[in-house]
């Protein structure tokens, strides 16, 4: 059973990070390029990183559980420990934090869309605010992923 439990560990790693990497610098400037309609392609984009974020929150709170249970309070001296709490932050505030901000800015544009809207100068600071938060949760995962794996046997 430990070794399933570190295999899930190490699964949550690659996931949270992966999915990370894969949704932000692939998809989603993909989806920009390629989408008829930027809003279409904001829309679509926004949907992927909110799923992302919770794969991240749920990634977190096994990352973070299986240390303290393989390790007990010593898991709060390991640096993955706190890159995944870091990450955890980060994603937290971004979802919880900015991403209903830009919805209200969205909201209040209406009828016209946000870009077009009085609300621009806003919502592109927060959107800024927003890209920031994932830049940095994006290189995090790297060290998650280098530190992650060798230190969980």
């Amino acid at each position: 059973m430990p070794r399933i439990l570190a295999a899930l560990h190490d699964i949550a790693i690659a996931l949270w990070a992966g999915g990370l990497w894969v949704s932000g610098y692939l998809v989603a400037p993909l989806l920009f390029r390629n989408a008829p309609d930027r809003v279409v392609a904001g829309h679509l984009a926004g949907s992927i990183f909110t799923g992302m974020a919770f794969v991240g929150i749920g990634c977190a709170v096994y990352i973070l559980a299986y240390r303290v249970g393989r390790s007990g309070l010593v898991a709060m001296k390991q640096g993955v420990f706190w890159i995944a709490v870091a990450m955890a932050v980060l994603v937290v505030a971004g979802q919880f934090g900015v991403q209903p901000i830009l919805a209200g800015l969205k909201e209040q544009a209406l009828p016209r869309e946000v870009m077009e809207s009085v609300f621009r100068d806003r919502f592109a600071t927060w959107h800024g605010v927003a890209s920031i938060l994932y830049v940095i949760e994006s290189v995090l995962a790297i060290g998650l992923v280098i530190m992650g794996g060798r230190s969980a046997r």
